[in-house]
C-alpha cells in the first residue's frame, strides 16, 4: 500500500519524465512515439504498428525513445494516428508498413515523414496537432488525458494529478465542503437529462440509511455516441477518483460501474485500472491513512439501450431483467437493493476532480449562465472531421459542423443536424448558429442527449430519418408500459406506410398524436422521449412528410417505393458513365447520345446517381 508521501514522491519524478507530453519545450532528448489505442484505431492495426515500432527499435538499438499506447486523440477521420513527442509532429493514417519509415526518417535522421504529415480540410499539411482547425476551438477537461497518458500505468495518471483531488477531499475538505464546490461550479449531469450534479449528491447525502452506494451509468446505447466509451479507454482513472471522492460525500464504501460488454477495451483498462488502484492503496481500506474505505466493482450490460435509464440499469446490477422502476422514490433515497444510491454517467465524473483542484469559479466561468462548462460530443455522420470533440457550452452548431467538423463532404449542403440520439431531436439550418446548450436546445425542440451528434447532407429524407429511429426504439422497449411498448410500434406503422407510398394526411395527424400521447405515458425516459425524433422532424420538414403522403414523392430519392430517377437532358453529356454502371441495363441510348431511364426496369439502386460526373441524374 503506498502512503501519501509516496504518492507525491511518484507524481513528481514521474511528471519530470513526461514533461513532454504537454510542454513542447521540454529539455529532454527522449523521444516519446505515442500510438492512439481507442477503438477506432485499434480496428485499424494500431496494435500491429505499436509492437513493430518497438522491434525496430530494438533491432537497431536505438535508445531514449519510448513507444505509448494512448487513448483516442479525437479525430478519428484521420486514424490510426501516431505523434511523436516533444516534437509534436502529428502522422494521420499510418500503416504497419509505415513503421521502419518513420524510425529511420524521422528518428534517426531528424527529418520529418512528409507523406504522412496529416492535411487539414484546405489540404494545408499540418507539422504540429495544435495546427489543425479541428483542436482550436477545443477545451479539453473531461478529455485532458486522452490521447496523452498510457491508461494501462497508473504512474502516468498519478503524474498528471491524478488522485491529488480525492487527497485534498480526504485530508482538508468535508463532505460538506466538497458538495458545496461541485454545486456552485455549475456542473450538470452529462447523461442527457441535465440535472444539478451537486444538488444530487447533496440529496444522496441526506437519505438515511447507514449503507448506500455510488454507481457509473457506461451502458451508453445511443447510436453513433462513443463518448463515455473512449473516456474509460484514454482516461480510467478519472472516473475511479471522482467515484470515491462520491463515496467520500454521501457517505458510501462500495461503488459499481455498469459498462456495456461490448466496450471490451474500455472493460479491459478498467479492469486494470481498479487492480492498480486497489495495489496502491487509494481502493480498499483506509485510503492513504485516513480512515475512508471505498471500493469499485465491474458490471456487464448486456447491450439494452433501456439499461441506460438509471433505474432499469439498477434492476440490470441486481440481476434482473433491465426494467425501468417507477419513480418516484428515487434511487438517492431508494436505488440499489433498497438503499440511497447516487448515479452519474461516465463524463459528469470525468469532471469532478478538476472542479476539486482548479475550483468551483473557474469551471463557472467556462460555458454560458446555466450551462457550465465543457460538452463532449461524437461527431459523426456526414461531416469530413468525424471524430470526438469536447467544447465549451454556448459554443454553436456552426463553428461545431463547419469550423471543427470541417463542413459537409463532396460539396454537399448542411439539412440537419441530429443530437440526442434516438431521445432527441432535429436541428435544421436555420438554426445553425444555435449555442449548444441545454436550455437552447430544449427551445428549439431537441435536447442535449449524451452528447451524439450525428450530421445529414441535403441527400437524406427525414421521413426515413424519424424511421430509423423509430426502429431502434420499438426494438428497444423494454415492453413494461402500454404506450411505449405499443404505441411506438403503431407510429412506426405509421411511417413504413408514409416511405412505402401507401400514407395519407389522415396518417400524419395519428402520428402527431400519438407523439403526444406517449410523451405523457410512458413509465420512463425512453418511451417519453422516443417520439422525439419525429415531433421535431415534422415541425421542421413537415413539407417533406405531405410529399410522401400526398404525391407520393421523395425529394431526397432514398425511399425506393416513391423515387423516380431521371436524367435531366439539358445537363447529360451523353458520356454513357451511367449507362455503363447501370447494373439492371435500365439506361437506355446510343453513344454520345443523351441517355433515359426505363422506370419499368429501374430498381432505384441509385448507382447512376454516383456514377454521373455532371449532377445530370435527381
Amino acid at each position: 500500500m503506498k502512503t501519501l508521501e509516496e504518492l507525491h514522491t511518484i507524481r513528481q519524478e514521474k511528471r519530470k519524465e513526461l514533461e513532454l507530453r504537454i510542454n513542447t519545450k521540454a529539455d529532454t532528448r527522449e523521444k516519446h512515439i505515442l500510438v492512439c489505442h481507442g477503438t477506432g484505431c485499434t480496428s485499424s492495426k494500431s496494435p500491429e504498428i505499436l509492437e513493430n515500432f518497438k522491434r525496430i527499435l530494438k533491432e537497431k538499438k536505438i535508445e531514449k525513445v519510448r513507444v505509448i499506447k494512448t487513448g483516442c486523440f479525437g479525430l478519428c477521420a484521420k486514424g490510426p494516428i501516431v505523434i511523436i513527442r516533444p516534437e509534436d509532429t502529428f502522422y494521420a493514417m499510418v500503416t504497419p508498413e509505415d513503421c521502419e519509415e518513420i524510425i529511420q526518417t524521422h528518428i534517426v535522421e531528424g527529418n520529418k515523414v512528409e507523406r504522412l504529415l496529416c492535411k487539414d480540410i484546405d489540404g494545408t499539411i499540418v507539422n504540429r496537432l495544435e495546427e489543425l482547425n479541428f483542436y482550436k476551438k477545443q477545451k479539453r477537461i473531461a478529455l485532458k488525458n486522452c490521447g496523452v497518458i498510457n491508461p494501462e500505468e497508473i504512474d502516468e495518471y498519478i503524474a498528471f494529478d491524478g488522485y491529488t483531488a480525492l487527497e485534498k477531499c480526504l485530508t482538508t475538505l468535508t463532505p460538506e465542503e466538497v458538495i458545496a464546490i461541485i454545486t456552485k461550479s455549475g456542473l450538470r449531469g452529462r447523461g442527457g437529462a441535465g440535472f444539478p450534479t451537486g444538488k444530487k449528491w447533496e440529496l444522496t447525502k441526506a437519505s438515511e440509511g447507514k449503507e448506500k452506494y455510488v454507481v457509473c451509468n457506461a451502458d451508453e446505447g445511443d447510436p453513433g455516441a462513443f463518448m463515455d466509451r473512449s473516456i474509460l479507454e484514454g482516461d480510467p482513472h478519472s472516473v475511479i477518483e471522482a467515484m470515491a471522492i462520491a463515496g467520500f460525500c454521501i457517505g458510501a464504501n462500495k461503488g459499481y460501474i455498469y459498462v456495456r460488454a461490448e466496450y471490451p477495451i474500455a472493460v479491459k483498462r478498467l479492469e486494470i485500472a481498479i487492480k492498480q488502484a486497489r495495489e496502491y492503496g487509494i481502493l480498499g481500506k483506509n485510503i492513504g491513512g485516513t480512515g475512508f474505505t471505498f471500493d469499485v466493482e465491474i458490471r456487464l450490460g448486456a447491450g439494452a439501450f433501456v439499461c441506460g435509464e438509471e433505474t432499469a440499469l439498477l434492476e440490470s446490477i441486481e440481476g434482473r431483467r433491465g426494467q425501468p422502476r417507477v419513480k418516484p422514490p428515487y434511487p438517492a433515497q431508494s436505488g440499489l437493493w433498497g438503499k440511497p444510491t447516487l448515479i452519474n454517467n461516465v463524463e459528469t465524473y470525468s469532471n469532478i476532480a478538476q472542479i476539486i483542484l482548479k475550483g468551483a469559479d473557474w469551471y463557472s466561468s467556462i460555458g454560458t449562465k446555466n450551462s457550465k462548462g465543457t460538452k463532449v460530443f461524437a461527431l459523426g455522420g456526414n461531416v469530413n472531421n468525424i471524430g470526438l470533440v469536447e467544447v465549451p457550452m454556448g459554443t454553436t452548431l456552426r463553428e461545431i459542423v463547419y469550423d471543427i467538423g470541417g463542413g459537409i463532404p463532396n460539396g454537399r449542403e448542411f439539412k440537419a443536424a441530429q443530437t440526442g440520439g434516438p431521445s432527441g431531436g432535429c436541428i435544421p439550418k436555420e438554426h445553425l448558429d444555435t449555442p449548444i446548450d441545454y436550455e437552447s436546445l430544449k427551445e428549439i425542440g431537441s435536447m442535449m442527449g449524451s452528447g451524439g451528434l450525428i450530421v445529414m447532407d441535403d441527400t437524406k429524407c427525414m421521413v426515413s430519418l424519424a424511421k430509423f429511429y423509430l426502429e431502434f426504439t420499438v426494438s428497444e422497449s423494454c415492453g413494461k408500459c402500454t404506450p411505449c411498448r405499443i404505441g411506438t410500434k403503431r407510429m412506426l406503422e405509421i411511417l413504413e406506410k408514409l416511405c412505402n407510398a401507401e400514407g395519407s394526411e389522415l396518417d400524419i395527424y395519428k402520428l402527431e398524436k400519438l407523439a403526444v400521447n406517449i410523451q405523457k405515458a410512458s413509465i420512463c425516459g425512453l418511451g417519453q422521449s422516443a417520439p422525439n425524433p419525429v415531433i421535431s422532424t415534422l415541425k421542421y420538414f413537415r413539407e417533406e412528410f405531405r410529399e410522401h403522403a400526398t404525391n407520393k414523392e421523395c425529394r431526397a430519392l432514398e425511399c425506393k417505393a416513391m423515387s423516380k430517377i431521371t436524367i435531366h437532358e439539358e445537363k447529360c453529356k451523353g458520356c454513357g458513365l451511367c449507362q455503363r454502371h447501370c447494373p439492371v441495363n435500365a439506361i437506355e441510348g446510343e453513344a454520345r447520345e443523351k441517355r433515359t431511364i426505363n422506370q419499368d426496369k429501374c430498381i432505384k439502386c441509385g448507382t447512376c446517381l454516383t456514377s454521373c460526373p455532371f449532377k445530370a441524374i435527381g
